[in-house]
């Protein structure tokens, strides 16, 4: 069985080719595929399945669209389903064009979340930023996060999947996030992905994310949207572009009343075999 590895700004994922669906894709194996011991290592797994190939009663996929093909079928590292990852999105693209299953330099993905257009900069599938059609950035009511018995507050943010972001003017370095920030699960009833970030300024800003089902990413895509769109709410704009600092690299976001767009690079790092035996055990 094939598999790729690859990054975006160091959120790695295991990319496993399964165009009809055939996979027996369970928790656990992609829990122990995650794992940095006894499997791969990574954030996350993508599925790269053709949208005809997935059963219709499969949790949120709903029916294909006309004209796309391709469902990135995103796991956490710790098994569970999620509706969409930024910077999986991009990895996805780039095995797209690197395998040769789509040869335009702007296509159009399902994923759970929804549909995600890509389009990689200058036309050039192999190397350079991707930019990610993330639609719209919907700001909800105020909540908090509690992290050592301490209160942060914050906001929700739905960018298909649940933010709380928590602009903070302490030092976001010293925070322990090794584990789940607490919140309140009568607003989270699924879970949260927690973004600490510093406020807005020059068009710029800082972020620590907490990723649920993954714990502590270097990285996160919806995460780094779900930040830029709570700091122009918080400024009392509606639209700009904004660079994110996260602790795997730069990122950029732009916020239009139409939506909003995530561009940053995409990584393929290697490809191999999975053992059937290792398969077979998990």
């Amino acid at each position: 069985m094939r598999f790729s590895k690859g990054h975006g700004t160091q959120n790695d994922f295991v990319v496993l080719p399964d165009p009809d669906g055939a996979l027996d894709l369970t928790a656990a194996r992609v829990a122990a595929l995650c794992d940095r011991r006894q499997g791969l290592g990574a954030d996350g797994v993508l599925r790269v399945v053709r949208w005809k190939a997935i059963p219709a009663d499969d949790t949120g996929v709903g029916e294909p669209e006309p004209g796309v093909e391709w469902f990135m079928d995103y796991r956490n590292g710790d098994g569970s389903i999620a509706e969409m990852c930024g910077n999986g999105v991009r990895v996805f693209a780039r095995y797209l064009a690197a395998t040769g299953l789509a040869a335009e330099p702007e296509f159009t993905i399902g994923t759970r979340g929804g549909l995600r257009t890509v389009a990689f900069a200058g036309g050039d599938t192999r190397h350079g930023d991707v930019a990610v059609g993330m639609g719209p950035a919907v700001v909800g009511p105020a909540s908090t996060a509690v992290v050592d018995g301490r209160e942060y507050p914050g906001v929700a943010v739905d960018i298909g999947n649940p933010h709380l972001v928590c602009i903070t003017d302490e030092p976001i370095d010293a925070l322990d996030l090794a584990r789940p920030p607490a919140h309140d699960p009568a607003l989270f009833p699924h879970g949260v992905n927690v973004e600490f970030v510093s406020p807005l300024h020059d068009d710029a800003i800082t972020m620590r994310v907490h990723e649920r089902g993954v714990g502590e990413t270097r990285s996160c895509g919806t995460g780094t949207v779900a930040a830029v769109a709570a700091s122009l709410h918080r400024a009392g704009r509606a639209e700009g572009t904004v660079a994110v600092t996260t602790p795997g690299g730069p990122l950029r976001v732009t916020v239009t009343p139409d939506g909003t767009t995530l561009s940053g690079p995409a990584v393929l790092v290697a490809e191999g075999e999975l053992s059937d035996a290792w398969w077979s055990a998990h």
